[in-house]
This record gives C-alpha cells, sequence and structure tokens, in this order.
C-alpha cells in the first residue's frame, strides 16, 4: 500500500467518525474570523509587555510568518502538486465523504493552508515566550484546527501534516532573523498571558455550547 492510499484511508476513517455536535463544533471551529478575539487578546499581551519598537516587529514577525505560509501553501506548492480535495466531485472518493452544510473547500488540497497558518502562529508564539503551558494550549488548539479540516472533509491528513511543517519552518526562519534584527531575548516573566488563552478558552466553550443548542434544536 502506497503513502498516498494510507493518506486516503486513514482519512475516510477519521471523516467518519462524526455526529451533529461534531458537525456544528467542528463548522464553526474551523471559521477564521471567529478567533479574532483570541487574536486581539494574544495582541494585547504583546502590547502590555514589549516596548513599541519590540512589539512593532513581533507583530510584523507574525505578520510575515502568516504571509510566508500563505504564499507558500497556495501560491507555491498547491498548483503544482494539483491534490482535489476529497470532497471534490471530481475526486474518485468523493461520494465516500460526509461533509457538513455543503462545505467542500477550494479546488486543491495539498499542502493544507489552515495547518501551515495555525501551527505557524502556534510556533512562533512558542520561541517568543517559551512558556510550556502557552504552548500546549496553542499546539492543541493548531491540531484541532487540523481535524477539523478532516472532519469537515476538505484536507487528507497527508496536506495537513505537510501544512504544518510549512508552518514550523516558516515561524523558526521569520523569528531567526527577527531575534537578529531586534536582539530580542526571551523574558523570565510574561505579564498577562492568561489573557489570550481566557480568550481562545472561552471561544471553545461558545462553540461547545452553540454546537449543542444546534444539535438539540
Amino acid at each position: 500500500m502506497d503513502f498516498l492510499q494510507l493518506d486516503s484511508n486513514l482519512f475516510l476513517f477519521l471523516n467518519g467518525i462524526h455526529s451533529p455536535f461534531s458537525d456544528a463544533f467542528m463548522y464553526q471551529y474551523s471559521g477564521k474570523w471567529i478567533w479574532i478575539p483570541m487574536y486581539i487578546a494574544l495582541l494585547y499581551t504583546l502590547w502590555y509587555n514589549f516596548k513599541w519598537r519590540m512589539f512593532l516587529l513581533i507583530v510584523l514577525g507574525i505578520a510575515l510568518t502568516f504571509a510566508l505560509t500563505d504564499q507558500i501553501t497556495v501560491s507555491v506548492i498547491r498548483p503544482d502538486v494539483a491534490r482535489l480535495r476529497p470532497a471534490q466531485p471530481g475526486n474518485p472518493i468523493s461520494h465516500l465523504v460526509h461533509i457538513v452544510n455543503g462545505y467542500r473547500g477550494g479546488r486543491y488540497s495539498f499542502p493544507s493552508a489552515h495547518a501551515a497558518n495555525t501551527f505557524g502562529l502556534a510556533c512562533f508564539v512558542w520561541l517568543l515566550f517559551r512558556k510550556w503551558w502557552c504552548t500546549l494550549f496553542l499546539m492543541g488548539w493548531a491540531t484541532l484546527a487540523c481535524y477539523s479540516r478532516i472532519s469537515l472533509g476538505v484536507h487528507y491528513p497527508g496536506d495537513l501534516l505537510a501544512g504544518a511543517l510549512v508552518g514550523f519552518a516558516a515561524a523558526t526562519a521569520v523569528f531567526l532573523i527577527f531575534r537578529k534584527v531586534s536582539k530580542y531575548k526571551p523574558q523570565p516573566t510574561i505579564h498577562r498571558l492568561y489573557v489570550p488563552l481566557c480568550a481562545g478558552g472561552l471561544t471553545i466553550i461558545a462553540i461547545s455550547v452553540y454546537a449543542a443548542i444546534e444539535t438539540i434544536f
């Protein structure tokens, strides 16, 4: 059995594990705009802990990481690989795929920009703060975001693994440049780091409540 077949089989197995609650939950969790409160809270924590020059350099580093992950995945790799998303009608397995709310995503899936962006952010913040509990939360957040893409039927596991690797590579490269330019050294104490974590946690709770209500009614 080759890798593509194994990837396809694993996808169908994981995609087949669903329920009305998980469908509603994963559909919302996979959204981009719903995480804006957590992003704003992260910016607040950065602003509170760093002087303006350092704050702007960090924000620039995060923005550059996102730009790299998006360009590498969507503009560079995808057109060459041209791997159809599982849920796309032209895919031989599309009739076996469980989709949610008619969502099929774009045409191509490899690698996942979603995985690259979320793991890019998680990796950059990890390198910046070096706090294990913050890292654990963000890595868990990014991992669940990846799983949501399988659950919705728009990405194979291999797409997500490749995307995560792109995210790690881009974040590490940008952070090394940022550290050289800014002379940054990790601070022993980061104040109000709980703010973005609480914002993320409350968002997950809100999604869960919404999914429960959607399931019941």
